[in-house]
């Protein structure tokens, strides 16, 4: 079932509508203020990838993806930090805080045993 979204030219919210089919009439109309006014946007999607690819990005041997990598403490929580800023985002300070503590060898709260 196709899901198309629209942004709404009155309010400027957008409206997620699901669908039948490709085929189906649809008239949308804005879940927020109810204006027809609607203007269809691209929606975000997920591409899946082999396995094989996936392990691309962290290479075997020398340098990052080898096991000294994963030992390294300077390493822990970096695809963390790096997913924040690729979307742009702040980092809580709880997870900075979670981050940096574990990078000095402390287990997070509910791990240490």
């Amino acid at each position: 079932m196709p899901i198309y979204e629209y942004r709404c030219l009155g309010c400027g919210e957008v409206s997620s509508f699901f669908t039948r089919s490709i085929s189906a009439v649809l008239e949308p109309v804005c879940g927020h203020c109810q204006s027809r006014d609607m203007q269809r946007r691209m929606s975000s999607f997920a591409l899946g990838k082999p396995t094989a690819s996936a392990h691309e990005k962290f290479p075997s041997g020398p340098g990052a993806g080898s096991q000294d990598y994963y030992s390294d403490p300077r390493n822990i929580g970096r695809n963390v930090e790096q997913g924040f800023a690729r979307y742009g985002m702040d980092m809580p300070d709880s997870v900075r805080e979670t981050i940096d503590s574990a990078r000095e060898g402390n287990l997070p709260k509910g791990l240490d045993l």
